[in-house]
């Protein structure tokens, strides 16, 4: 039995959460209603949570946040045919035009017309039930859990990245920071084969994950500098390619300079400003190839497969859990304690059992 009302955590303004009670949405067409089992509070969120924008973005009116998220098929529209009730499923955050050139193209990532989960003034997951269309919903095996299939969102960014700079079987990788992110990009690395991965951060509970994900070698940024440090490690030679996951114009430049001749750059983290400084004549002198990574397209079913393979164990990453009503102090949670926390998860429906 559906109910007529939800609960949902609103952001207000910054800093300040409040539990509010909601219509529980009508679906229609091609929409499903998805009961949310398992949200994980994504660093876009905590920047939302503490500064009210992100870029371009700005939060300027309340808004559900939330959007690494799984659950269960409860009401289908009257055209939905990829799902049923009682499915279990990923969520795809962005919804897309599929209309324009780049969705046309298979690069849907890159829609001018996306609607992504809390993003403003996206609601988000925070909530005991969304709205979403179908072909953005992914069935999960059994073996699978909720929180697992969160972190598919999180690791497609991985996936992605690793996609867009033809990441090859034995190659030697760098990934600069070891957020959820840079932790699922050693994941994804290891799914693609890399036979060496060096993984830095300046928090050692990180590095420490990063090793039981699949990281050959760390580095903590506090005791050596990045470049130098992969630099020995490779030979001299450098890495045929890095990933920077950080967001700081520091890992940026470190993992230009951690690069092979002729190797390859992702960034994926957005640092705070728009410009940095490069060194562009190593850039042409070595002739690097420097990849842009925003989200992700086309992923979620590969993400899936790799993640109910066994390839890793992700769930030590889930190191803290909140109901819905402590949505607030899950964010400060995952605001403030970086040192103890890995990944913090809300559970809109009930903590697990």
């Amino acid at each position: 039995m559906i109910p007529t009302t939800m609960k949902a955590a609103v952001l207000k303004k910054p800093l300040e959460m409040e539990l509010r009670e909601l219509p529980v949405p009508k679906v229609s067409g091609d929409e499903v209603l998805v009961k949310v089992m398992a949200v994980g509070v994504c660093g876009s969120d905590v920047h939302y949570y503490e500064h009210g924008r992100i870029g371009r973005h700005v939060v300027e009116q309340p808004i559900i946040l939330g959007h690494e998220c799984a659950g269960i098929v409860v009401a289908t529209g009257d055209r939905v045919s990829r799902v049923k009730v009682g499915d279990r499923v990923a969520i795809e955050p962005g919804v897309t035009c599929g209309t324009c050139a780049y969705c046309k193209e298979g690069r849907y990532n890159l829609c001018p017309d996306v609607s992504f989960l809390a993003t403003p003034p996206v609601d988000g997951a925070f909530t005991q039930y969304i709205k979403h269309r179908e072909d953005f919903l992914y069935p999960i095996p059994d073996g699978l859990s909720f929180e697992e299939a969160a972190l598919i969102e999180p690791f497609s960014v991985g996936i992605h990245a690793a996609r867009r700079a033809g990441l090859m079987p034995g190659s030697a990788v760098a990934i600069m920071g070891m957020g959820p992110v840079g932790l699922m990009a050693v994941v994804a690395a290891k799914a693609f084969g890399a036979s060496l991965i060096i993984a830095t951060d300046l928090l050692s509970n990180r590095l420490v994950a990063a090793e039981k994900l699949g990281a050959t070698h760390t580095v903590n940024i506090l005791e050596q500098q990045p470049e130098e440090a992969i630099r020995a490690i490779t030979g001299g030679e450098g890495v045929d390619v890095a990933f920077e996951t950080a967001g700081h114009p520091k890992a940026i430049q470190s993992a230009l300079a951690s690069v092979r001749r002729g190797g390859k750059l992702a960034i994926v983290g957005l640092p705070p400003q728009d410009e940095i400084g490069l060194n562009v004549p190593m850039i042409a002198d070595r002739e690097v190839d420097i990849y842009g990574v925003f989200r992700y397209a086309n992923v979620y079913p590969q993400a899936i497969r790799f993640l109910s393979s066994g390839i890793a164990d992700v769930t030590p990453l889930i190191t803290d859990r909140y109901p819905l009503e402590q949505t607030r102090d899950a964010l400060e949670r995952a605001r403030t304690q970086k040192e103890k926390s890995l990944k913090v998860f809300v559970y809109p429906n009930g903590l697990p059992e």
